[in-house]
């Protein structure tokens, strides 16, 4: 698969990046929901099946996939924050699909029929589903991982450049979290919760000033969203080498933070208190 970020291509099999794009018998279609929530329509072109992820916002999700004549089978829920089931319960009204979730959660989140956890496998057009639980963001969040198609859908956990705020677990519980998913193979390519990148670049900057491949990546990045162009997604290998929140370890980032004695999940916790009051 050709999948070039740094070079600011995509698959070449594919749309517009900002319609969507597709891979094997997958398509994906992308698009901005309330003011900076990614909707994500994950749909299969042999089976008619049709995953939201998440649900962020009932219109935008609907015009979607009726621009497209799609049929939303399935959401696959990440976490309970309103921003991602806002519209759970207007979506099922209105197509009766069914809605996976996590199993932690299960209590607040609308309309759930499935719960998961971390380790479960279910069946989504004829392929897995891999559930990697990453709590940090929220006590309970889940992940769904496409190992077949090498895709992850990883929400408010990683995101471009950053990961998510603490609000429910701690700075150490995160660290495993993002271990996890950085532990996936580096073609992977990473849909994620928000279009953050900006902020997130200029702000990795300031903690790993002489990585010379983030600041290519961050020039692009600017050009990107001056042109009004998505950020999304990302792959596990660019964000390896991008990232400061998967690159506790990196002894540049340590002696920038003044912190080279630290354990990694101690470095972890001082990057995201900084970003916290970016």
């Amino acid at each position: 698969m050709d999948f070039k970020l740094q070079e600011g291509t995509f698959p070449a099999t594919r749309w517009d990046i900002k319609s969507g794009s597709t891979m094997k018998s997958l398509q994906i279609e992308v698009f901005l929901c309330r003011s900076d929530n990614f909707g994500v329509l994950l749909h299969c072109l042999e089976t008619g099946e049709t995953a939201s992820i998440d649900a962020p916002e009932f219109g935008p999700i609907v015009a979607s996939a009726e621009k497209r004549g799609w049929t939303i089978t399935h959401i696959f829920t990440t976490h309970h924050h309103g921003d991602h089931v806002e519209a759970n319960l207007a979506l099922k009204e209105k197509y009766g699909c069914e809605i996976i979730g996590p199993r932690n959660e299960a209590a607040v989140i609308p309309g759930i029929d499935r719960t998961v956890g971390d380790g479960d496998e279910f069946t989504f057009a004829k392929r897995p589903v891999r559930v990697i639980e990453t709590p940090g963001h929220t006590a309970g969040h889940i992940c769904y991982y496409l190992p077949e198609d090498m895709l992850l859908f990883a929400a408010d956990t990683l995101f471009a450049l950053g990961c998510g705020r603490l609000f429910e677990r701690s700075a150490l519980d995160m660290w495993h979290s993002l271990q996890k998913l950085a532990s996936l193979p580096d073609e992977t390519i990473v849909y994620f919760g928000h279009e953050y990148t900006l902020s997130n670049a200029r702000f990795a900057l300031t903690v790993d000033p002489e990585n010379a491949r983030l600041r290519s990546r961050a020039e692009l990045i600017e050009m990107q969203r001056k042109r009004g162009d998505f950020t999304i997604p990302t792959t596990i290998g660019l964000e390896k080498e991008t990232n400061p929140f998967l690159r506790a370890g990196d002894p540049d980032i340590r002696r920038t933070l003044g912190m080279e004695g630290a354990t990694n999940d101690e470095v972890f916790a001082e990057i995201r208190k900084r970003k916290d009051s970016f």
